[in-house]
């Protein structure tokens, strides 16, 4: 059984009804960071629910090129298990522990039970949905309309917000990845940037100066 005070830890205002189910039927699981949490064509008999930590949600082309869709952050959950869960489909996603995270498995009867009789944990469900949605078409415009230079410059900027940080612990190679690109374009727009005196370069590491 999960600790109550630990599910105190969330943002959203779940009645105590479901903190309680939440408590008693979540399974507690810990990720290292690069730890697969979900991956593509998985049967999924859990929902995961972030209690603290990041993870990178992904989609995967048929050469193996992987596509940041967005990112989790503690108190979210992933609007695409959720819809693999509810139509009994297997994940069209890989969820990867971008840093040490802690994760509440919820099992899919109990995620569809709750949707149906709890109107906390409905309207929660219902918000992730929204909430993802928008970051998906957020990273549609972003490829669509968006230049490296301007999408890597955004990047930076969100990892900053999301990380509550001016220092970003990646290398070029992690970057090139969740952008879709070569290491050697995001070296190259990275030591430009630097040249603007907008960041600062060191080992696998990365200082935002000024956006």
């Amino acid at each position: 059984m999960i600790p109550k005070e630990q599910l105190n830890q969330f943002h959203y205002p779940f009645d105590e009804i479901i903190i309680k189910d939440i408590s008693k039927y979540g399974l507690l699981k810990h990720y290292k960071a690069n730890d697969i949490i979900l991956d593509l064509g998985q049967d999924l008999t859990h929902v995961p629910l972030l209690l603290n930590g990041n993870i990178k949600v992904l989609r995967e082309d048929d050469d193996g090129h992987e596509l940041l869709l967005y990112v989790l952050e503690s108190g979210d959950t992933c609007s695409m298990s959720l819809t693999c869960c509810m139509s009994k489909s297997k994940s069209k996603i890989r969820a990867v522990a971008d840093k040490d995270s802690t994760v509440i498995m919820i099992p899919n009867e109990k995620m569809t039970e709750w949707f149906n009789t709890n109107e906390s944990w409905r309207n929660f469900i219902l918000q992730s949905y929204q909430i993802r949605f928008n970051e998906m078409l957020e990273t549609i415009d972003t490829l669509a309309f968006m230049k490296m230079e301007e999408r890597l410059s955004k990047y930076l900027t969100d990892q900053v917000k999301l990380n509550a940080s001016h220092i970003i612990s990646k290398t070029h190679q992690d970057i090139a990845e969740d952008l879709n690109t070569s290491r050697v374009v995001i070296s190259r727009i990275l030591k430009q940037l630097e040249n603007e005196k907008k960041i600062k370069l060191s080992r696998n590491k990365i200082e935002v100066l000024d956006f």
